[in-house]
């Protein structure tokens, strides 16, 4: 073969073979600066509402040790994700605040859940603490009153 056509044929080859991974590759993302800032500043967002949450359910005595958990780790990506603003890249600081925003996905909801189950186990405790401790106590008095209103009549009885 003369050297005119396999030149040819390896030129035609390589053109399909590159036009063919167009399909297969996926292009790279690329975001802007401004992507990436409203993605960080919405991460921050969510990370502040997940915390006041979380704040308020422990403060109402629910264990938010698993959720702490889970805002430690989402905090660590916020982190990451100013990190590679402040290096310029736009493309990592996009997609560590979304993974931030997404793993805080329905956080505050199950935050507010625990803070009401606290609040009826709080409810409950004070049911059974003080109403229950004056029940017994008013039982105490009203039983040791009438103890000693059968002893006085038994010795009533025993004197005559």
């Amino acid at each position: 073969m003369p050297r005119h056509k396999n030149l040819t044929i390896t030129f035609y080859t390589t053109i399909l073979f590159l036009y063919s991974s167009s399909f297969f590759i996926s292009p790279a993302s690329c975001y802007s600066q401004e992507d990436a800032e409203i993605a960080i500043q919405s991460a921050e967002s969510t990370v502040l509402n997940c915390y006041k949450a979380i704040f308020e359910a422990g403060k109402a005595g629910a264990n938010v040790n698993s959720l702490l958990q889970v805002l430690n780790e989402a905090g660590w990506l916020l982190s990451r994700a100013r990190v590679a603003y402040n290096n310029r890249d736009f493309n990592s600081a996009y997609e560590y605040a979304t993974n931030c925003s997404q793993m805080l996905d329905g956080l505050a909801d199950k935050a507010d859940s625990l803070k009401l189950e606290a609040e009826d186990v709080r409810r409950m405790d004070f049911l059974v603490n003080y109403v229950g401790s004056f029940v017994g106590a008013v039982a105490i008095v009203v039983g040791g009153y009438a103890f000693w209103v059968f002893l006085k009549r038994r010795e009533k009885t025993v004197e005559a």
